[in-house]
């Protein structure tokens, strides 16, 4: 049975927005803009089930308070029982940007709608994809929908280049990038240093850590951490993963 839930962040004494054939219009007296004109993630597009959502407003908002409380979601599924939109927090980019990060997971196989005022759209999430990289034991493991589907042995960072642990999401996936040791400050001619072309990566953080192919290492994968940050799979194993996992899926990173 399709069922939908709706999810509205409250706060007390917060004024309603107007809404206007283009969007929604600041309550201020100042008549600053704030028509939504883009969102993240795009019309129908499939994400992974922490995808955070980026609403672009045409001018900076006067009243943030008002414009993250006209912000609603619902969730639709014809797979998931009982689907509800997780709890989240709301961060500023700059004066018409806010982002909505769930704290948990979208549900998956799901219809998330969003509105804004008179603005509205619709996402998807996929399979609920979530790899967790174990250091200590040398493992990153993935669970579709709850389930282990794959353990591999994997590489992370040497001490003096560590992996950095926390959550995390697959923030874009290059097949194949091109890794510069000179992006993390480290000279091409210094001994650690390296440029390589990489196959399936999966990119963790914007600070240049990946998921990634690493034919180099695949005899240290399993049994020692010799990477300069970077979780190395085998080739087999990193092609795996990158088919897998979608944009907004959960990596996480133990100790």
């Amino acid at each position: 049975m399709r069922t939908a839930f709706r999810y509205v962040l409250v706060i007390a004494g917060i004024a309603l927005l107007a809404t206007t054939s283009t969007g929604i219009a600041g309550a201020a007296a100042t008549g600053t803009p704030t028509a939504v004109v883009s969102v993240s993630p795009t019309a129908g597009e499939v994400v992974g089930v922490a995808y955070p959502v980026t609403v672009g407003f045409a001018g900076p908002v006067p009243d943030r308070a008002a414009a993250e409380h006209a912000i609603e979601f619902s969730v639709a599924s014809d797979r998931v029982a009982d689907p509800k939109v997780p709890a989240g927090s709301f961060a500023w980019l700059d004066d018409s940007t806010v982002r909505f990060t769930p704290s948990g997971y979208w549900p998956a196989h799901s219809t998330i709608a969003l509105s804004v005022g008179g603005f509205k759209t619709t996402f998807e999430t996929g399979s609920q994809v979530v790899g967790i990289a174990d250091i200590d034991a040398h493992t990153f493991t993935v669970s579709i929908d709850g389930q282990v589907v794959r353990e591999m042995p994997a590489s992370m960072g040497k001490p003096k280049h560590p992996t950095p642990i926390g959550s995390f999401t697959a923030l874009e996936k290059q097949n194949p990038v091109v890794m510069d040791s000179r992006t993390i400050g480290i000279p091409l001619s210094d001994p650690e240093g390296y440029k390589l072309t990489v196959n399936y990566a999966v990119r963790v953080t914007w600070g240049g850590v990946y998921v990634h192919s690493a034919p180099w290492s695949v005899g240290s994968q399993g049994y020692a951490n010799v990477s300069h940050g970077c979780i190395n799979l085998s080739p087999d194993n990193a092609q795996w993963y990158y088919n897998n996992v979608s944009i907004g899926d959960p990596v996480i990173i133990q100790a």
